[in-house]
């Protein structure tokens, strides 16, 4: 008799993605050796059911495991579960394994500066142990949460487009269940009966994604039916795909409407006139971000009043933007430059 069908699930997702680690692994090293992944877990049902499914897959792949964890000091009794989740990962045979104890700041809000922490963390243990990838147990109902959001902020497609499969320097961050629901990993531990730990952070409405996932979501189901979910993880693989292609246009684009190769945010207006729209925005978008703009502080209403320095041109003054940015016309050039 074969296992559970959600721990068969969870183990094949995570099994391809294992292959994929081997074969990158491969083709880039030049010194034959085992290569490491790294799992960040928080004890959770989902990055729990993820650890479960790589110890029993690693072994069988040929890949090395090891643990993350780590504490944001944001709640009483955090250290001693970070602890337990070391132990859980060490009980697996996971090697090394470790907590990282991390400051959360305040810019950009509470969840970004504490995402932001987590990964400046988590990209610190990949390069102390040599790890060729870290992974992560985003699932489906995460991605359908993060087009959600991503609609209301309406950044355009690339906020669409959600969380990619792999993603981080040189393809570090790998995502296996992106097409696996919440309640399949949930499942996969009560089978397993595998503890988790349910982060009372996760049913906060004081936290953005905590009223999208228990409020905005449910709303839509009833109104729409149960497919939401699956219509918005589906919406943000084409939104990915879409975005590429319209990167590597803007790629070419941004070349040509250069006023002077040397000067990178100076830009010829007549030429930026003839771009799509679509391709016009990212290349201000791209020039702001090149002249100091901060990229999480740049928001489609930016992009959209430098776009009318271009084609609703009345005589307006300098646009000022984020990060002491401001971005102006002068003799048929856009000029973006700190003020």
């Amino acid at each position: 008799m074969g296992p559970h069908p959600a721990v068969a699930a969870i183990r094949l997702a995570v099994r391809r993605v294992l292959h994929d680690i081997l074969n990158d692994h491969r083709a880039r090293s030049t010194v034959p050796g085992t290569p490491l992944a790294l799992v960040a877990c928080s004890g959770g049902a989902d990055s729990m059911a993820l650890a479960s499914a790589v110890a029993f897959e690693a072994p069988r792949v040929g890949v090395r495991v090891g643990g993350v964890t780590v504490d944001h000091g944001l709640q009483a009794g955090s250290a001693e579960r970070s602890l337990d989740v070391t132990a859980r990962l060490a009980a697996l045979g996971f090697d090394p394994v470790e907590s990282v104890t991390v400051a959360v700041g305040r810019e950009g809000g509470p969840e970004a500066a504490a995402r932001d922490a987590r990964y400046a963390a988590l990209d610190a243990a990949a390069e102390r142990h040599g790890a060729a990838a870290v992974l992560l147990g985003h699932t489906r109902d995460d991605q359908a949460e993060t087009v959600l959001l991503g609609l209301a902020r309406g950044s355009g497609t690339r906020s669409l487009s959600g969380m990619a499969a792999v993603s981080g320097p040189h393809g570090r961050y790998r995502r296996p269940f992106l097409a696996v629901d919440r309640q399949t990993t949930r499942r996969a531990c009560m089978v397993q009966s595998l503890p988790v730990w349910d982060d009372p952070h996760n049913a906060d409405p004081a936290y953005t994604r905590s009223r999208v996932r228990h409020e905005a979501l449910p709303m839509l189901e009833k109104a729409l039916g149960k497919g939401v979910v699956d219509a918005l993880a589906r919406t943000a693989q084409l939104s990915r795909d879409d975005a590429d292609a319209l990167d590597a246009w803007t790629d070419e684009a941004e070349r040509s409407v250069r006023a002077d190769p040397a000067l990178p945010c100076e830009l010829d207006i007549p030429r930026l006139r003839t771009l799509p729209p679509a391709v016009r925005r990212r290349v201000l978008r791209r020039t702001a971000i090149a002249a100091g703009a901060p990229a999480g502080s740049l928001f489609a209403r930016h992009i959209e009043e430098m776009d009318r320095l271009i084609t609703a041109w009345r005589g307006q003054q300098a646009i000022n933007l984020p990060g002491r940015v401001e971005a102006l016309r002068r003799n048929g050039r856009l000029v973006v430059r700190q003020s």
